[in-house]
């Protein structure tokens, strides 16, 4: 049940061992992840259909990220591989440096994805009518039209056939400033992708930088965000206490335009891994909508669950499970072995 298209770039990430120094350590250690991706596999491992669509370059690299998706049960048919005429691989995967930290001392990440096989993308590469036709929800973030015209561009067109085809749209609105590098501003980019969203996660001050759109509160800035983009049914956000690098407390919330629905907070300690927390709500929060679409307390429950549940498994991903989840938003979170 449910058949989720998610579009974006996949990176290599690169890790010293456990939480060494990067001055420290001779080996790192490679997973492969990307905000809508992680979405899609965090999908796929909760039993529904998910695919992803992305540009690698047209070698060992790009077949083995193609792979690595497939592994966690992602579709990845409409996977494009980059090659130049010569046969040589048009671009390069797109890498990051991830130094985990602990206690007091933050976590930090170099990225190195510039001129990559995804940032060459063109709107001619990808057909979306016949990848959208049947789907049952198309996921965006903010950072894929941050990294290229074409970028944007193909992910514009992404949307609009969705909406054409009557598919629910979700966008996480988080646009990473530092990476908007090809004289365009997120500003002039985002209302647009915006317009065709059904789902949107951001805060106020998300909403006042991208679209000059205000309110005092949460639910007084989603309903002004509505009244903007009128085809937005549903305003999400997460809010994060971060006690230190090894403890965070989260909690989730959903406004339906009438009504703000909250979960409860979840206390996390000791952090496995922080990297995709996010993407493990939204594909959480898609999973309740779809499931149980009459139920914004539930679904919102088990988006703040599967978060919580991400925050301990290593690697960008997450491969927590339905029953994992439910046991969670039950309240029990005792980690009690099974047998």
């Amino acid at each position: 049940m449910g058949k989720i298209i998610t579009f974006g770039e996949v990176m290599l990430r690169l890790s010293p061992p456990g939480f060494d120094r990067f001055s420290q350590s001779n080996v790192l250690t490679m997973h492969f992840g990307g905000t809508e991706a992680n979405v899609a596999v965090s999908l796929a491992q909760l039993g529904l259909d998910a695919a992803h669509v992305t540009r690698f370059p047209d070698h060992a690299l790009g077949r083995t990220a193609a792979g690595y998706l497939r592994r966690y049960g992602v579709d990845t048919q409409y996977i494009r591989y980059g090659s130049l005429p010569t046969g040589q691989a048009e671009g390069r995967l797109g890498l990051y440096f991830l130094e985990t930290g602990a206690g007091s001392r933050a976590s930090q990440i170099i990225y190195d994805r510039a001129d990559s096989a995804f940032a060459r993308i063109q709107t001619n590469d990808i057909d979306w009518e016949p990848i959208l036709t049947g789907a049952d929800w198309f996921h965006w973030t903010g950072i894929t039209p941050a990294l290229s015209q074409g970028a944007a561009d193909c992910l514009l067109a992404g949307i609009q056939t969705a909406n054409r085809l009557g598919v629910p749209v979700s966008g996480d609105i988080v646009y990473r400033s530092n990476l908007w590098q090809y004289g365009r501003r997120p500003q002039e980019i985002m209302p647009a992708l915006t317009e065709g969203c059904t789902l949107v996660l951001g805060s106020k001050s998300l909403f006042s930088e991208l679209y000059g759109v205000v309110g005092s509160t949460f639910q007084e800035a989603g309903r002004a965000l509505m009244r903007r983009f009128p085809t937005i049914r549903y305003v999400t956000d997460t809010k994060r206490t971060s006690v230190s690098a090894s403890h965070n407390q989260l909690s989730a919330k959903i406004f339906n335009g009438s009504t703000v629905y909250r979960s409860r907070m979840h206390d996390i300690q000791p952090i496995v891994d922080r990297i995709g927390t996010g993407d493990a709500y939204v594909a959480g929060l898609i999973y309740g909508l779809l499931t149980f679409p009459a139920d914004l307390q539930r679904a919102v429950e088990f988006g703040a669950a599967a978060s919580a549940l991400k925050h301990t498994i290593p690697g960008d991903v997450n491969l927590a499970t339905v029953t994992e989840i439910e046991t969670l938003v039950r309240g029990d979170s005792s980690g009690k072995l099974r047998r």
